[in-house]
């Protein structure tokens, strides 16, 4: 026989009550049902636990030092049950989830905020949300890297969402806005409009355009809509993610061979809530956003093994 918190309860309660028999009334048992009980518990701890005669139990040295650990060991096992109780029974959690620019992360939201409360942090820099999940500050980050670098470095658990190309916009009147697919080498003339970012895109660019026999020329840094405006008014060609959405008077333009590739990811602290369910969310809202880009649609029909990870 193992020793169990029910025997624990009876040795306690026997020196509580100051007699076996006293002991056996506040616990519903039979005199000789609890004796018997105290005998096989006295056997499994090696020793009498009690000092018996007419005058009641009182407790041995052994006795004294199983009721020391009892009394630490019965309220602590009573906390956890009552915890563990009110956590099963309580609101499930809601998310907290950093992120940079990316185009899938309304849709994640969406699809989170119909079932749990949610709540976002964005910054243009991968390593503050990182930092801020190891924190404990959010619970998730969705940002991305390079399609050829790894996975970052840390505490946080990542998952791999997607792999997609880069894709250029331009304007809708822009010479190569009809082609199919553009050759990155054809666009040696541009100039160039990127969101910002802290991880190895703008080195990853400029070996793709040496590899193309060129060097890039003005490439401005700013934000989503300011390089939409550069693109529409013929300043600069946008680089891009596959699943974005095109404002007005642009057009999405696939390049020939992905010299580009884009990895959507998703980072977590060990402790954050309902992870596998919100990994396959970021997978859905991922194929929400293919379904909804026709180019890239069409392109993946061409180019298997891009797209949303299995």
């Amino acid at each position: 026989m193992d020793l169990e918190l029910r025997h624990l309860r009876i040795v306690r309660a026997v020196a509580d009550a100051g007699s076996v028999s006293k002991a056996a009334s506040l616990l519903g048992l039979a005199q000789p049902a609890l004796t018997a009980q105290l005998k096989r518990i006295e056997r499994v701890l090696g020793g009498a636990l009690f000092e018996r005669d007419r005058h009641g139990a009182r407790p041995t040295r052994l006795g004294e030092l199983v009721l020391a650990r009892a009394r630490v060991l019965l309220p602590a096992a009573k906390e956890l049950q009552d915890e563990a109780v009110r956590f099963a029974h309580a609101p499930s959690p809601g998310f907290r989830i950093g992120a940079t620019n990316g185009p899938i992360l309304g849709g994640l939201v969406d699809r989170l905020a119909a079932e749990r409360k949610v709540s976002t942090y964005t910054s243009w820099s991968t390593h503050e949300l990182t930092s801020m999940v190891e924190l404990g500050r959010l619970d998730y980050v969705l940002t991305g890297a390079c399609g050829d670098s790894g996975t970052p470095t840390g505490t946080l658990l990542w998952e791999t969402i997607s792999l997609d190309p880069v894709f250029c916009l331009v304007a809708q009147d822009h010479p190569l806005a009809r082609v199919t697919e553009v050759e990155l080498s054809d666009l040696s003339g541009e100039q160039w409009a990127v969101t910002p970012g802290d991880g190895c895109f703008a080195d990853c660019f400029a070996m793709a355009c040496a590899r193309a026999g060129f060097t890039p020329g003005t490439i401005y840094e700013t934000d989503v809509p300011t390089c939409a405006h550069l693109a529409q008014v013929g300043r600069a060609v946008v680089l891009c993610q596959a699943t974005h959405q095109p404002a007005q008077g642009l057009v999405m333009v696939p390049l020939v061979g992905a010299p580009l590739r884009w990895r959507q990811l998703l980072g977590r602290h060990p402790t954050a809530p309902e992870a596998a369910w919100v990994v396959g969310q970021a997978k859905q809202a991922h194929m929400d956003a293919v379904r909804r880009s026709q180019v890239y649609y069409d392109w993946l029909i061409r180019n298997p093994g891009y797209g949303t990870a299995p």
